[in-house]
């Protein structure tokens, strides 16, 4: 297939584009050290938004506890959701200790520290009762809602449903936030009572990355390496069929037949542009996969043929 030299330009451009566009973003990410696709995942709507939340970091088992849709009075569901967060405090503990060697004294007065974070969640708990309670039932009323005939395929219902899910997730998110934030206040004071800045560099190091950080930083390298490998050629086809399968991804996130979707109208025209780079053969003009065409004819490009214009 031979192209004109003027549609061959425009697709080499439009390849460099697209490239520094993957790589300028998987670089912002790697150079924020607070990025992270949380609010990309608490934001998916659709079919799809229970898998992009399931990779969300909880406190405590919160799904299994007070966001579940048992019978389970609230004030139990909340005792047991309790109980998870100090059983994480408790094992974080375990494991810095592991790490950081603690005196008996010191051993002593982290565990007390431990004691009364979880008071001061109990507390917590206490004084959002009755907000805990409404939560229970909305989310008994959401389960049922689910379950009607036609929640998924009636527009109305389903703009319910997703209002619903929102809501309820954003209420969770706060709580679970704030539980958080008295374990952070715990790390502190154990951090305190460790001899020295390198003990403490040792006990935080224990706890090691979250899931949620890998899968971000594995997603932050993948498109630095798209995005170069398009900018200068490398591997074309392979490259924009991931991009494209990237896109497709966060595009799948907010489908724009859910209501309340947001709009994805420039990753739709990146995927396009990425699936026509795909497709559509560019010669001399495709970077370096020319050069590797040329040295092994019959590799990683295909046919003889794929990279002539």
């Amino acid at each position: 297939m031979r192209l004109p030299l003027l549609a061959v330009a425009a697709l080499a451009v439009l390849r460099i584009v697209c490239g520094l566009h993957f790589f300028l973003e998987g670089v912002s990410h790697l150079r924020d050290a607070d990025w992270s696709s949380a609010g990309f995942r608490k934001a998916a709507v659709g079919p799809l938004a229970d898998f992009y939340r399931s990779s969300l970091p909880e406190t405590g088992d919160w799904a299994a506890t007070l966001g579940s849709a048992d019978d389970r009075p609230a004030d139990e569901a909340s005792k047991a959701w309790q109980a998870s967060v100090v059983a994480s405090w408790q094992r974080l503990l375990e494991t810095r200790s592991k790490a950081v060697a603690l005196s008996g004294e010191a051993k002593a007065a982290a565990e007390q520290s431990l004691e009364t974070a979880a008071g001061n969640l109990t507390d917590y708990c206490k004084g959002i009762a009755d907000d805990l309670a409404d939560y229970r039932l909305q989310v008994r009323r959401l389960a049922a809602m689910e379950q009607k005939p036609g929640s998924r395929d009636i527009p109305f219902e389903r703009e319910r449903l997703a209002k619903k899910q929102k809501e309820l997730a954003g209420q969770a998110s706060a709580w679970m936030k704030d539980a958080a934030a008295i374990g952070q206040k715990l790390v502190a004071e154990w951090d305190g009572q460790l001899p020295d800045a390198a003990a403490r560099s040792r006990a935080d190091a224990a706890t090691g990355p979250s899931e949620l950080w890998k899968a971000d930083r594995f997603v932050s390298w993948s498109l630095v390496t798209i995005g170069a490998c398009l900018v200068v050629g490398l591997l074309t086809k392979f490259n924009a069929v991931g991009g494209a399968l990237f896109l497709a991804s966060v595009i799948a996130s907010q489908p724009f037949w859910v209501p309340g979707a947001q709009a994805t109208y420039n990753q739709w025209v990146e995927l396009a542009a990425l699936l026509a780079i795909a497709a559509l053969p560019i010669g001399g003009w495709s970077g370096l996969d020319f050069f590797l065409k040329r040295w092994f004819p019959q590799g990683c490009c295909g046919s003889a043929n794929s990279c002539s214009r």
